[in-house]
C-alpha cells in the first residue's frame, strides 16, 4: 500500500504459475506458503489443463477467466518460472486491494486479481500467500518470491533493494471519525493530534513530514501510533485512541462505506504516486515480461475490466513505467 511497508516498510505471502497447470493455489498461513504438496489437485493445478481460473470470490473472475495466455511472453519468463510457475506474496487486510474472501483462506482484492490476470497473460499458474507486510521486500531479496503485489509504493528508498513495474497510481487519506468531531481537514490539523499509521510505511514518512512542519511552525507535536498492520490503526480510531488514520485513499474510501467503521475519508491532495510491483533488481526477464504483460492487458482493456470491477477505475495508468516513484 502506499501504507504498505517495505524498508520505509509493511506485512505473509508467496506465489507461484505453471506453464501447464491450472486453478488458482490460494495460500494462507501464519508466515509463508504451504508447500504445493500440500495442496488438492484443484489448488495446485495437478491434473487440470487450459489457463488457470481466478477463484468465483473474485469480483473480477469474468475479466480475469477471459484472458489468454501469449505465447510469446511466455518466451520472456526464466525457464525455471515456465516451468514451476510464478511465487507472488501480499498481504491481505487492506481492502478493497487486498483482503480474505468470506471463506476466511482465499485472497482477493485488485492486488490478486491483477496478479491472476497477469499470470494467464504469462502462460502459467500463480499461487498467492499471505505474509506480513514487513517481511515482504527481505523474502523477495532472498528469494522466497518471485513478486510481491501489496499496494506498495514505489519509492526511491525501496528502489535501492527492488524493482517496480508500476501499475496504478493512488494517494493518501485521513480516516477521522463519522461527522469529523475534531474538525480535521488537511495535514496541517493534525497538530497536536493523535494519528495512527503503519510502522515503515509510506503513511508513516508522510505524517513524520506534517509532524516535522507543525513543529517548525511553532505548532503542537504530532502524536504518532504506529501499528503493524492498518486494521490495527482503524481499531485504535474507533476506541479513540487516535484521533485519523493516515492510510491510503482506496483504503479509507472502502472503509467509510462499511456503516460499522463508522467513519470518513478525506482524500490528501498532493499525495498521488505509483504503486508498483516488486521484484528481484536481477531478475531482468521477469521485469521486462511482467511490464510488457501489464502494459498489453492495458492496452486490450482488460486492465481496465478488472479495476471496474472494483470500483476503482480512478487508479488507472495508461502507461506501465519502472521505477517511476520518486
Amino acid at each position: 500500500m502506499g501504507d504498505n511497508v517495505g524498508e520505509t516498510g509493511r506485512r505473509c505471502r508467496g506465489v507461484r504459475f505453471a506453464v501447464i497447470l491450472a486453478a488458482t493455489a490460494v495460500l494462507v498461513g501464519g508466515c509463508g506458503a504451504r508447500p504445493l504438496s500440500e495442496l488438492n489437485a484443484s489448488e495446485s493445478g495437478q491434473g487440470q489443463r487450459g489457463p488457470q481460473q481466478a477463484p468465483p470470490q473474485d469480483k473480477a473472475a469474468a475479466a480475469i477467466n477471459a484472458v489468454q495466455p501469449d505465447p510469446s511472453l511466455n518466451k520472456l519468463l526464466p525457464g525455471r518460472i515456465r516451468s514451476s510457475g510464478l511465487r507472488m506474496s501480499t498481504s491481505q487486510g487492506y481492502p478493497p486491494m487486498e483482503m480474505f474472501a468470506s471463506d476466511g483462506k482465499t485472497i482477493i482484492g485488485l492486488d490478486p486479481s491483477l496478479a491472476r490476470a497477469l499470470a494467464r497473460k504469462l502462460g502459467v499458474v500463480i499461487s498467492v500467500s499471505n505474509e506480513d507486510f514487513n517481511a515482504q521486500i527481505p523474502g523477495l531479496v532472498t528469494g522466497r518470491y518471485d513478486v510481491v503485489m501489496t499496494s506498495m509504493s514505489d519509492t526511491a528508498e525501496r528502489q535501492k533493494k527492488v524493482t517496480f513495474v508500476d501499475y496504478v497510481q493512488a494517494g493518501a487519506a485521513l480516516s477521522v471519525r463519522k461527522g469529523n468531531p475534531k474538525q480535521i481537514q488537511t495535514p496541517a490539523d493534525l497538530c497536536g493530534k493523535t494519528v495512527a499509521v503503519v510502522d515503515n510505511g509510506s503513511s508513516l514518512a508522510l505524517t513524520n513530514g506534517y509532524d516535522k512542519a507543525c513543529k517548525d511552525a511553532g505548532n503542537p507535536a504530532i502524536k504518532i501510533l504506529k501499528f503493524t498492520d492498518d486494521q490495527d490503526g482503524m481499531l485504535a480510531l474507533a476506541a479513540g485512541r487516535a484521533d485519523v488514520n493516515l492510510t491510503d485513499y482506496v483504503v479509507a474510501a472502502d472503509r467509510a462505506q462499511d456503516a460499522k467503521n463508522n467513519s470518513e475519508a478525506i482524500a490528501i491532495a498532493g499525495t498521488e504516486a505509483p504503486w508498483g510491483i516488486a521484484m528481484n533488481p536481477n531478475e531482468k526477464q521477469l521485469i521486462t515480461a511482467v511490464q510488457r504483460a501489464l502494459q498489453s492487458l492495458v492496452n486490450s482493456g482488460e486492465y481496465g475490466k478488472i479495476l471496474a470491477a472494483w470500483g476503482l477505475q480512478p487508479l488507472a495508468v495508461k502507461s506501465v513505467t519502472v521505477n517511476a516513484g520518486k
